[in-house]
């Protein structure tokens, strides 16, 4: 069973292209942390390269940005090609088959400074308790 769950932050702006056929493909390095910390107490974490293809690449272009944060499912692909130099090059890579945007914003919207107010009212306008008097209560 070839399977991968990961959940990571973009590196860097997700690189969208085509293949000489058209199809839609979709290239970005995530930055997955490891549950455990190294001797100093530091967190470490691993740069893996991830390509989505058609849809979810188009996507992908669109909605992710550098240190965007989404979930991967996908399988886990080696790949090898000869180098100019005549060398044999291997490329092992995570091929998406979903991709999940867990930014509930748009960066922008972190510099909006009504942002804050109008999260804090919806909160308000849902929690608040009803008003109900006790002839109101069925008990």
């Amino acid at each position: 069973m070839n399977k991968v769950f990961l959940i990571g932050r973009l590196t860097d702006e997700p690189n969208q292209t085509e293949t000489p056929n058209g199809i839609a493909v979709c290239n970005f390095k995530l930055a997955v942390n490891r549950r455990f910390k190294d001797a100093d107490g530091n967190s470490q974490a691993d740069f893996l390269p991830v390509v989505a293809w058609r849809k979810t690449a188009e996507l992908c272009g669109q909605y992710l940005h550098k240190g965007s944060q989404c979930a991967i499912s996908g399988s886990i692909q080696t790949r090898s090609y000869e180098a100019n130099d005549g060398t044999k090059r291997y490329i092992t890579e995570i091929v998406a088959d979903e991709v999940q945007f867990l930014d509930s914003r748009k960066s922008e919207d972190a510099e909006d400074p009504q942002k804050e107010y109008k999260q804090q009212s919806l909160a308000e306008l849902y929690m608040k308790p009803l008003p109900l008097e006790e002839e109101d209560l069925p008990f």
